[in-house]
């Protein structure tokens, strides 16, 4: 009861009260006019009008009062959260008015909030060295590099920003704000500062690609003294040994030349040389050359071509090569005795994209492994078990050899009942990046 009371006197002190503290004198002025100059049935009557009238101006004040305390509330603690969030907040009308800019913001944009609130951006705003910035990250066109990490039309738009000037990576995320009824009001945009992230990244990268070289001379040294041991008359006894040692120097040489490529891609320095190919012959070659691992695993590979006879590609040969060989690499290895690898392509339908799948009838991957299988150094649970070598790298090199030439790569499995990894490749040039992605990692 005391805390009711409380809450009544902390109402009443609010400026939603005025009206009635204003109407209360007037009241008891009324009723001592009325108490003097009316009979006193009269008095009564006029007294109960003025009581009820008087409760529901104080009802609906009080309730007034307390949902607008509520809502200050809130506003302050939303106010409060914004405020210390580590990521900047830009929220702002349809008419590119700013509304809110966090300290974060403050920080990354090096603008004060006051040099920004009530301001009214438009892509013309870039050209102001002070807001140049700024007006990049609302106006993403405007920025030197831009990957979008989300599909068009789709809200939050993620995108990743960088500026050469500066040498400032970003992760902008934009979503729009609605009222109930689903009108536009405005959009917010959460910016998140890579920039020590991506030297991180570099650094990591640096040293792996360091670490790779000084390996990759002494591997390929001894790959070749025990190749010249192997050619050299021995004892039958020794030769296991000298073929499971060059076995294990050649998968070394692979594991030191996978982390090597993925040094350079993640420097956006792999490098591609993109030629118009004829699509259906270059798959028909990689198949043929992967017929003999597919005999010693007891697996056959079937391809089905397209209607057309001919399609031609801007593709980068070599690099695509790799992609299709590890699928199906993987898709032999990953089989079971007398299994199947089935490679397909195929325009899609009213796209500018052919698609290229490569099924199996293996061991599967769990469904929780799928979405993890194009990181890096990542081999799913089933793998492992089925094959305990493998580096993890295959898939990741993969993703991004696609990513560079505007596709997408995607994997759909069944537990112990095999795989379908497909890519799709732009028909279209127009659709291929103009250039190769730093630090494309997400």
């Amino acid at each position: 009861m005391k805390r009711f009371f409380q809450k009544i006197v902390l109402y009443s002190k609010l400026p939603e009260m005025r009206l009635f503290w204003f109407f209360l004198p007037f009241l008891l002025a009324l009723f001592i006019i009325d108490l003097i100059y009316l009979p006193r049935i009269l008095v009564f009557a006029v007294l109960a009008i003025l009581l009820v009238l008087g409760t529901i101006i104080l009802v609906n004040n009080l309730r007034l009062a307390r949902s607008n305390l509520e809502v200050k509330i809130e506003r302050n603690e939303l106010k409060s959260i914004i405020a210390n969030l580590k990521d900047g907040v830009i929220a702002y009308d349809p008419n590119f008015k700013i509304l809110i800019f966090n300290k974060a913001a403050e920080e990354i944009f090096a603008l004060k909030s006051e040099e920004v609130l009530g301001k009214y951006f438009a892509p013309e705003t870039a050209r102001e060295p002070k807001f140049k910035l700024l007006s990049q990250a609302i106006f993403p066109s405007l920025a030197p590099l831009v990957v979008r990490r989300s599909e068009p039309g789709e809200y939050p738009q993620i995108m990743d920003i960088s500026f050469n000037e500066s040498d400032m990576s970003l992760r902008v995320a934009t979503n729009k704000i609605t009222d109930s009824s689903g009108q536009l009001l405005g959009f917010v945009k959460i910016v998140c500062d890579r920039t020590r992230e991506i030297k991180l990244l570099k650094s990591k990268t640096e040293f792996i690609a360091t670490a790779s070289h000084q390996l990759r001379t002494p591997a390929t040294a001894t790959r070749w003294a025990i190749e010249e041991l192997s050619k050299q008359k021995m004892f039958e006894e020794q030769k296991p040994i000298i073929e499971t040692a060059l076995g294990a120097v050649t998968k070394l040489t692979k594991t030191i030349n996978d982390m090597l490529d993925v040094s350079k891609i993640e420097e956006g320095e792999f490098g591609y040389q993109f030629d118009n190919v004829e699509f259906i012959s270059f798959i028909e070659d990689i198949i043929r050359d992967m017929e003999s691992l597919a005999k010693q695993f007891n697996v056959k590979i079937y391809f089905e071509k397209p209607a057309e006879q001919s399609i031609a590609l801007s593709i980068d040969r070599q690099k695509i090569s790799i992609v299709v060989s590890n699928l199906i690499d993987n898709a032999v290895k990953y089989n079971v005795t007398n299994g199947e690898v089935i490679v397909k392509i195929e325009r899609l339908k009213d796209e500018p994209y052919l698609e290229v799948s490569v099924k199996d009838t293996g061991v599967g991957i769990l469904e929780e492994d799928v979405k993890k299988l194009f990181t890096k150094f990542f081999r799913s649970e089933n793998a492992v078990k089925f094959a305990t070598e493998g580096s993890g790298l295959g898939l990741y090199i993969s993703k991004n050899i696609i990513n560079r030439h505007g596709g997408k790569i995607w994997a759909e499995s069944e537990v112990n009942r095999g795989s379908v990894f497909r890519f799709t490749l732009p028909t279209d040039p127009k659709l291929i990046p103009s250039k190769e992605i730093v630090y494309g990692e997400e």
